[in-house]
């Protein structure tokens, strides 16, 4: 591939090449318009290397696989299943062992995304080119191009390098993927004068991977591979490592958990000796502790738990590359999004016309013909109204894209210019078909748009007479008509009045983000179309249209909020469109800011700090500040998940917490740089999304409650019983079946929770280990009534049967295990509550593990393994009863909480 110091020779980023003429281009690289011959391509082949992108390095899937099991938690299971081997616990051993392996595939599965994404940024740039070489046209593979080469241009290729334009005819560049510009860009070849680093500034530059929409050209290679402005992004994408968050604190927890289990383990080892046990009981039961104490089912069970949520979010048209992703959306506190392709369709729609001083509003949904044509709210029927006829067949004669319905991809695709598409639509409206139209009243002649005469005109055959339309800018249809058209045969003369009053107008449409376009008509048209200038012609009014919202935007975007999750939409756009496709989605409310990203680079990172929380808009920014703004809104304490689809939105979809890419409008980089596809490219789907991973976040928080509770009413059973110079209530044997027992079946039912409404329910920033007050204050409080009913029950026995006192301890102690996992279902709903019937898993692990903890007592080889004895109906149902105790402590908590702070 690329070789690294054939692409430092490249001297495009030492010079900015849209600055300067075209012949000091030409010198800079020794080339002519007549390309380069074969033997200096060789040459340059090996001087700056290959056209490609580098290749992602790979790691071998064994190596992949051991770094599985580089984590803290898995050295303490590892640990942990050692020790218990050595035991005689067999069994444990497999299972924590299986755990192991079970998650080390799963993260076989999911490896390797940055790697992807380097792949599919060369495959979206892969393709062929037409350069000269002695002046002749040949067709090559791009990755032949190199610097000096003349490439040539025509429309729907795509663009092979960075160049310099030198000659052009009509070109239109649709730069969206590099630039999130959603229209295309008329292109020219003047030198400019100042300085920019934004690629949509830079009108005599074309730039690989964007596509020719319509026109021709031919331009001077000046950068390829690593060195053009998608190979910077692919660079500066192996550079970024975010961790999703629900690594980061599995991680801490690790940490945490390894620390207190060693600080513990030896301190109940050195307690036991300080109170007059043996050494070898303390270590045995130290070593039952700390295996209590390791929740190794918890791996399994996240996976559990987030695969049963991808599986629901996957029905909301949500597909999960990456399972941590899921957990990590439910922390969501800002959501970036990028407005054309998320917020908006990309479809261009015609929304207002302005004929004779009267604004008509035009409805539908983007490319297709449905719609009304509206006048004071009241819909006009287009016959018979001459003005929308007319209007309607100036757009049509001026619209030479073609729109289409895919029904595999249910998606609207354009072929031609997106300005003349939505031109189209509305000729359809109001009830033409070009087609149909053009054999009636065929084309005589044709001139594209440009970027100097910003006008579109044709000359068709109405009436036996050459019918001239002109359609373009406001500025230019008003240069080139002397008269005003008002429904009467003679047009009216064309007065300062007139042109102040459709100024005011077009400023209007302006402010609201609306693009205007003028149009004009010469009934008689006797020149020479596009020899002779056009003038005196009669101006009629001009259509006003904006790129379409997404069905249900809006009310997505209030759900976010009430979610306490901040959209901020980030865009390539002007700041106009930007700030009115905002207000209209609800991003933008009074009061917020918009920072455009040459005012993002001009601030100091203090300034920046003072404005972030304000600021709800950022326009015309460059795929490097998109970059910026995500890591700077994540130094800020904010979990960000980022929405995109182009290339230019690969580097903040690797740098968010968590990526999310269009399904359907999204580049392979996109979707391959991402952690959630959203295979509808609907917004709600995100607001769903995060609705599930809130679920999942506390479905999380509910299994590693019941985890940390089980363990420290174990713990502090043994601690308790030394201080108080009790014999120890529980066996090294009894606590490593009770960690078998409870922790397998229960936790495991636990992860089949039902789904929950959360609304408005906003997961806090900063914790860590999925505790928050309450779930320290549940823990502590579960914990201590185990102990000390299991020491109670246990003080009680003992002083008329040693093995009965046993049996009754361990006996008491699951049962509360039992009860505690219907406890910890809800913070605030009773477990006697309809609600807390709805998982049959874990009514059947309840069953389940109720039926071991009898074969525990019962079964003659169990007795001995255990050191349990039978008990009388009378005593096992009087250890049950007085287990209840733990839900009558956590029912009074709720009650308590429900008086204090309410049902909310």
């Amino acid at each position: 591939m690329v070789k690294a110091d054939a692409q430092e020779n490249n001297p495009s980023p030492v010079r900015t090449w849209y600055r300067e003429a075209v012949v000091e281009t030409f010198s800079a690289f020794s080339t002519t318009e007549r390309g380069l011959d074969m033997v200096e391509v060789v040459k340059r082949l090996k001087q700056y290397g290959p056209n490609c992108l580098p290749a992602a390095k790979t790691l071998s899937f064994f190596r992949i696989f051991i770094n599985q099991f580089l984590n803290p938690l898995i050295y303490i299971l590892l640990i942990a299943s050692i020790v218990v081997f050595f035991l005689g616990e067999i069994t444990d051993a497999i299972v924590i062992v299986s755990v192991l392996i079970i998650n080390a595939v799963i993260g076989v599965i999911q490896e390797g995304k940055a790697q992807n994404t380097l792949l599919a940024l060369e495959n979206f740039t892969k393709t062929e080119a037409v350069a000269l070489r002695n002046g002749v046209e040949e067709v090559i593979g791009d990755q032949e191009i190199v610097p000096g080469d003349v490439i040539v241009l025509r429309e729907g290729d795509k663009v092979p390098a960075d160049a310099r334009l030198f000659e052009l005819k009509n070109l239109q560049i649709d730069e969206s993927a590099l630039t999130g510009e959603s229209t295309p860009v008329s292109k020219n070849i003047d030198v400019i004068e100042k300085k920019t680093d934004n690629p949509a500034d830079q009108l005599n530059m074309v730039f690989r991977g964007s596509l020719v929409v319509s026109g021709a050209a031919r331009a001077v290679v000046v950068a390829t591979g690593v060195s053009t402005v998608i190979g910077g992004i692919s660079r500066k994408m192996v550079t970024i490592n975010t961790d999703i968050p629900l690594n980061k604190s599995i991680q801490s927890l690790s940490k945490f958990i390894g620390v207190g289990v060693l600080l513990i383990s030896a301190s109940v080892f050195g307690l036991g000796i300080l109170y007059g046990n043996s050494a070898g009981d303390m270590f045995f039961t130290a070593v039952a502790v700390a295996v209590s104490l390791v929740p190794e089912g918890l791996p399994v069970v996240i996976t559990l738990v987030l695969s049963i949520g991808a599986y629901r979010m996957a029905k909301q048209n949500a597909l999960v590359k990456n399972l941590g992703a899921v957990e990590a959306l439910g922390q969501a506190s800002v959501i970036a999004v990028d407005k054309t392709g998320t917020i908006t369709k990309n479809e261009l729609m015609v929304e207002g016309l302005y004929i004779d001083g009267k604004t008509y509003e035009v409805t539908g949904n983007g490319y297709e013909s449905k719609g009304n044509i509206l006048l004071d709210g009241a819909a006009l029927d287009p016959a018979n109204h001459p003005e929308i006829l007319f209007a309607g067949k100036i757009a049509t004669f001026c619209a030479n894209a073609r729109v289409s319905f895919h029904e595999k991809e249910q998606l609207w695709k354009v072929s031609g210019d997106p300005t003349e598409a939505a031109l189209l639509v509305f000729g359809e409206k109001a009830g033409f078909h070009k087609d149909e139209l053009e054999q009636e009243e065929r084309q005589v002649s044709d001139l594209p748009f440009t970027s100097d005469t910003k006008y579109h005109a044709t000359v068709h055959m109405v009436n036996k007479k050459s019918f001239l339309s002109v359609v373009g800018a406001p500025e230019n249809i008003l240069a080139l008509s002397n008269k005003i058209w008002n429904g009467s045969k003679t047009p009216r003369k064309l007065s300062d009045t007139h042109k102040a009053e459709i100024e005011a107008a077009v400023q209007t449409m302006s402010s609201r983000g609306l693009r205007v376009v003028a149009f004009s008509y010469i009934p008689n048209y006797k020149e020479e179309l596009g020899v002779a200038p056009i003038q005196n012609a009669v101006f009629i009014g001009f259509f006003a249209m904006r790129d379409v919202l997404r069905e249900g935007v809006r009310e997505s975007i209030e759900i976010a909020r009430a979610n306490g999750v901040r959209v901020v939409m980030i865009t390539g756009d002007h700041r106009f469109t930007a700030k009115a496709i905002a207000r209209e989605a609800g991003i933008f409310r009074e009061g917020d800011e918009i920072i455009t990203g040459k005012e993002l680079k001009t601030m100091t990172k203090a300034e920046l700090v003072v404005h972030l929380n304000r600021v709800s808009v950022f326009a015309r920014v460059t795929p490097e500040s998109k970059l910026d703004i995500i890591e700077l809104l994540r130094a800020n304490g904010d979990i960000v998940g980022m929405t995109g689809d182009g290339v230019n939105d690969a580097l903040s979809l690797v740098a968010a917490d968590l990526g999310i890419a269009m399904g359907k409008v999204g580049t392979e980089v996109s979707k391959e740089a991402a952690d959630i596809v959203l295979l509808d490219d609907n917004f709600r789907s995100v607001t769903l999304a995060i609705e599930e991973g809130r679920n999942i976040y506390h479905g999380i928080k509910k299994v590693i409650l019941y985890l940390f509770s089980t363990g420290l009413g174990e713990l502090l059973t043994v601690v308790i019983a030394m201080v108080v110079f009790l014999p120890l209530p529980l066996l090294p044997t009894q606590i490593l079946w009770l960690n078998l027992v409870t922790d397998g079946f229960l936790v495991a039912a636990l992860a089949f929770e039902p789904k929950e409404k959360l609304r408005n329910r906003i997961v806090k920033k900063g914790n860590r280990f999925f505790f928050d007050r309450l779930a320290i204050l549940r823990t502590l409080t579960m914990g201590l009534v185990m102990a000390s009913v299991t020491l109670f029950v246990f003080s009680i026995a003992l002083k008329t049967d040693a093995a009965k006192a046993y049996t009754l301890s361990l006996t008491v102690l699951a049962a509360m295990q039992w009860w505690n996992a219907w406890n910890v279902r809800s913070e605030k709903k009773s477990i006697w509550s309809k609600k807390m019937w709805t998982n049959p898993y874990l009514v059947v692990a309840t069953v389940i593990v109720i039926g071991l903890q009898l074969f525990a007592i019962y079964n003659p080889i169990m007795q001995k393994l255990l050191n349990t004895t039978a008990l009388s109906l009378t005593e096992l149902g009087a250890a049950v009863m007085i287990s209840l105790s733990i839900v009558f402590v956590e029912e009074l908590r709720k009650l308590l909480r429900i008086a204090f702070h309410g049902k909310k």
